[in-house]
């Protein structure tokens, strides 16, 4: 339905605002038609980035994820997984949301996270690259092919090339538009010497950093900055010190990420903010050698000259000098992340809050922009959980043997856990579903929404059931054989390693860990026959209260295979889909 909208803001855009005459630079200018065409041009740009940018996303988001999860200390690898990973997802901040979630979960640390944060300063710099591009003339033509793309294909991974072409199209279409609604003024003095003033560096680099800071995209900053380049408004130098002042105005994003998480991901948005603003600060006395730079490496345009040659050039200008200024800023300070992680956890001090039951650690907002993390996060909470319930069980074999009935009724509190856990992961899976997802993606969230369900009856098992069986053994102040003792113990250590077992086949998609549970069936089956036709030999030749005794024994006996089963079930949803 989102997709529907832009789409008819497209078309709309297209049959009621024609592109602007550029004949009109010595009348009357049309101030309703160029805030219109600037601020509506403005509007698909940035419609269009998000599309592109959800379109990249859901194409490569197990790529994505799987790029993040191989980072290791390594910090020239952490740099090139940041460039990478923000080139696919066309958005630095987005990466930096993504870090300052990982960091908030324990995934990755600080210092880890710095060169990450590095190399995606680097990585925002390939969508101003493509903005360089004149193609503006066909920019219409990726919107029709990727509409049609969209709307008729029944693939989902063809869809998802549909809505990054169209976006793409509306990136270009969006600049054209700016470009025409701002063309009039260029023979209006005022503008022009507005523009003048921008020549300083200050101005520029403050400008550049409030616009991105207010619309949140470091890419529509420098979009407008070739857009005026390309119709001749800009200079190359005030154009370098808005795509400056946009690095530092793409902060926004991380510090309003931070708000709320704990001081380590508070730190990685410091680092972000250090890093751009001590960068732009060593470059801004050399403005002037930058732009020469940029001129030297740039491609000169072949038979124009004059003004038509400047504007066909500074576009990318404008576009190599930004990268060179983050290429370069990555250079000189990745050495240093360890200066900066100091510098980060000294600016930002530990804080003491009010100890809670539990929260989850790994659900966070922010990996709702990729639903293929989000789903991974899901995992690791669920992974998270089943620990919880091993612990329990683990805690209620030793308080049943030492008949500690006032540490078997503390379980109850670790049974609430699981119960917080679980609520949690049901919301954050609600959230999940309001997105789009792939067939896959939906088909495994059926999977986690049985598994979060069945770890929380697990617990209910253990609190509910085994924890009664022991009240009733403590009144009947029971008594075991040694056999029996020693099968039950057998059965409830192969129980176990089944629960145990679900930690990897819940993180990690372990396909063996779920055939050793299955494989568990049968050994759990002779070992359950065994004991019942121990108690059913016993019952004629024993004391009195051996009926009472068999009841506990079996109605243990019982549950076991109860938290058995539901280990099985979630052993073969990964296995078979079987719900």
């Amino acid at each position: 339905m989102l997709n529907s909208l832009w789409i008819l803001i497209v078309l709309m855009l297209v049959v009621a605002f024609p592109p602007l005459t550029h004949a009109a630079d010595g009348g009357a200018i049309d101030w309703f038609g160029l805030i219109l065409g600037l601020f509506g041009g403005l509007a698909l740009f940035l419609a269009g980035l998000d599309q592109l940018s959800e379109g990249l996303t859901k194409l490569a988001g197990n790529t994505l994820k799987t790029m993040l999860s191989k980072l290791t200390t390594n910090r020239i690898m952490g740099s090139i997984t940041g460039a990478a990973v923000t080139g696919l997802l066309n958005s630095s901040s987005v990466t930096t949301v993504l870090v300052v979630s990982f960091v908030t979960a324990g995934v990755m640390s600080l210092q880890q996270s710095i060169s990450v944060i590095m190399g995606a300063n680097i990585g925002s710099t390939v969508t101003a690259q493509i903005l360089a591009f004149n193609v503006s003339r066909y920019a219409l033509l990726p919107v029709i092919i990727g509409f049609f793309m969209m709307f008729m294909a029944k693939r989902s991974t063809i869809r998802n090339w549909g809505m990054m072409i169209m976006g793409l199209g509306m990136v270009f279409f969006g600049m054209s538009m700016m470009g025409d609604a701002m063309y009039p003024l260029r023979g209006f003095q005022p503008f022009l010497d507005m523009l003048q003033k921008m020549e300083n560096p200050l101005l520029g680099i403050l400008a550049g950093a409030v616009f991105t800071g207010l619309v949140q995209s470091s890419a529509a900053t420098v979009g407008i900055a070739i857009a005026m380049a390309a119709g001749g408004l800009l200079s190359l130098e005030a154009g370098i010190g808005l795509a400056l002042g946009a690095n530092i105005g793409t902060c926004v994003t991380a510090l309003m990420a931070a708000i709320g998480k704990p001081p380590e991901a508070v730190r990685v948005a410091m680092v972000h903010v250090a890093f751009n603003v001590i960068g732009v600060l060593i470059w801004l006395p050399f403005i002037s050698e930058l732009a020469s730079l940029a001129q030297v490496l740039s491609p000169a345009s072949q038979n124009l000259a004059g003004a038509a040659g400047i504007a066909s050039q500074v576009p990318r200008q404008i576009a190599n000098a930004n990268t060179i200024f983050n290429v370069f800023n990555t250079l000189l300070f990745l050495p240093f992340t360890a200066f900066f992680a100091l510098l980060a956890r000294w600016l930002i001090k530990d804080r003491h809050t009010p100890e809670k039951i539990i929260e989850p650690i790994f659900l966070d907002d922010s990996l709702l922009e990729v639903s293929a993390l989000s789903l991974d996060a899901v995992r690791k909470e669920l992974g998270r959980t089943a620990g919880i319930v091993l612990e329990m069980m683990d805690r209620f074999r030793d308080s049943f043997t030492k008949n500690d009935f006032e540490a078997l009724q503390n379980l109850v509190n670790e049974n609430k856990k699981i119960d917080i856990l679980g609520r949690a992961i049901t919301k954050y899976l609600g959230k999940i579903r309001s997105g789009a997802l792939s067939e896959k993606e939906s088909l495994e969230h059926q999977h986690l929404m049985t598994c979060a369900i069945t770890l929380e009856n697990m617990g209910d098992v253990i609190k509910n059931d085994l924890i009664e069986i022991a009240d009733r053994a403590r009144n009947l102040n029971y008594q075991r054989s040694e056999k029996s003792k020693e099968m039950l113990r057998n059965i409830y250590h192969q129980v176990r390693k089944a629960v145990a077992l679900l930690i990897p086949i819940l993180e990690g998609k372990d396909l063996d860990s779920a055939e050793q549970i299955i494989a568990l069936k049968p050994v759990i089956l002779e070992m359950e026959k065994a004991f019942i036709h121990r108690k059913s030999e016993r019952l004629a030749s024993t004391t009195p209260d051996a009926l009472k005794y068999a009841r506990i024994e079996v109605s243990t006996l019982d549950k076991l295979q109860r938290m058995y089963s539901l280990c099985k079930r979630v052993a073969n949803i990964h296995l078979y889909d079987v719900v």
